[in-house]
């Protein structure tokens, strides 16, 4: 069973990642397009959960009846994990270009992070019933609020929730080393980094729990129902949490999971109701194209203004002076530049996916 409203729900995240990740100048950028500096939530730190949540969603439609099935289980454990060592390896490799420097490779990033969301999650989805998963849910939130908040941090002193001084960053440089996190902070911490990949598992888990709603025997109106329902009550404990345990995307704290999945959740149903219950479908395929071929393009749009930039023309890597020269001589508004920039980019892919998707070509990982 495939739905176009997920397919149309991850293109319009990968989307989203593209124009996010590809402004045409770093300095000038709509604070909406910015993640927010600590704590709080812009609509650019909804994009990876988004993401990590449609992971868990298309878990229980790909793998279906397995766990009814423990004869399959081996093989598809097998499958489970080589899929996931290739999507870590990618994420590595995006690291290592171009200059394959392993004593100061970053170890962690998104895509490293969705391999281990999908494993941990898969895995979930075959030993566990939905009961069960639900009760991880909520005991992974809970456990990864009482250890942020209450456990004294080595060398630090009490529990804080500093970008520096809290008990992951302290993790990630005892684990990973500060050689191999995050460059753009002195590798002090990691926003992808081990500790919070626990709470970005229960991201996933929130991703399971709904792809269970949507499989579940039932009229369409009603799934929809209890997706909308569920979604309202996410978005409403997070923010009620939030004072407690702060809304913090570097962090993936409890209230932001439940928050983003929530509005995961409603977004989804409005997709599902539309596209696949009122069987509106046409505004879908552009984001469908986007959808299908999600992780290639994610990949791709990283690893080719890498390549671009390793061509110089004056002082300028290759695609910096096509849009120094090309885009931003016709704007004014240097905000405004910059945003053409990243929509020159999302169209460019938009054009090259559309001929993949009319062409049936899906390139699997």
């Amino acid at each position: 069973m495939r739905l176009l409203s997920l397919d149309a729900f991850r293109g319009l995240t990968v989307a989203a990642m593209i124009l996010v990740n590809n402004p045409g100048d770093w300095g000038h950028i709509y604070a909406p397009l910015e993640h927010a500096v600590w704590h709080g939530c812009t609509p650019t730190d909804l994009v990876f959960p988004f993401f990590l949540f449609i992971v868990g969603v298309s878990i229980t439609f790909s793998l279906g009846e397995l766990p009814q099935q423990p004869d399959q289980h081996r093989a598809a454990v097998r499958k489970i994990l080589v899929r996931g060592l290739k999507l870590f390896a990618l994420g590595l490799f995006l690291n290592l270009f171009p200059r394959f420097e392993p004593s100061t490779v970053r170890i962690m990033g998104v895509l490293q992070r969705i391999a281990l969301v999908y494993v941990v999650c898969s895995l979930i989805f075959l030993k566990t019933t939905p009961r069960q998963q639900g009760w991880l849910f909520a005991l992974v939130l809970l456990a990864y609020w009482l250890l942020l908040s209450m456990v004294p941090v080595p060398g630090v002193g009490a529990a804080t929730l500093e970008p520096e001084t809290n008990l992951g960053a302290w993790l990630d440089r005892s684990v990973l080393g500060e050689k191999h996190l995050w460059k753009a902070v002195q590798g002090l911490w990691d926003p992808e980094g081990l500790f919070s990949t626990l709470p970005a598992i229960g991201t996933g888990l929130s991703g399971l729990l709904a792809g269970h709603l949507l499989r579940r025997r039932g009229n369409a109106p009603k799934r929809t129902v209890r997706l909308v329902a569920a979604g309202v009550a996410l978005v409403i404990l997070g923010l009620i949490w939030d004072h407690w345990f702060p809304i913090n995307k570097s962090l993936w704290t409890s209230s932001y999971v439940c928050y983003t999945s929530g509005l995961a959740l409603l977004l989804l149903a409005l997709f599902y109701w539309v596209a696949d219950v009122r069987k509106h479908r046409r505004w879908a395929r552009p984001l469908a194209v986007f959808g299908v071929n999600a992780i290639t393009v994610f990949f791709l749009s990283g690893l080719i203004p890498r390549m671009l930039n390793l061509v110089k023309i004056g002082d300028a890597g290759a695609q910096n002076w096509l849009y120094k020269n090309g885009i931003a001589p016709a704007f004014s508004d240097p905000y405004l530049a910059s945003l053409a920039g990243a929509i020159t980019c999302v169209a460019i892919w938009l054009g090259i996916l559309w001929w993949m998707y009319n062409r049936k070509v899906m390139v699997k990982i």
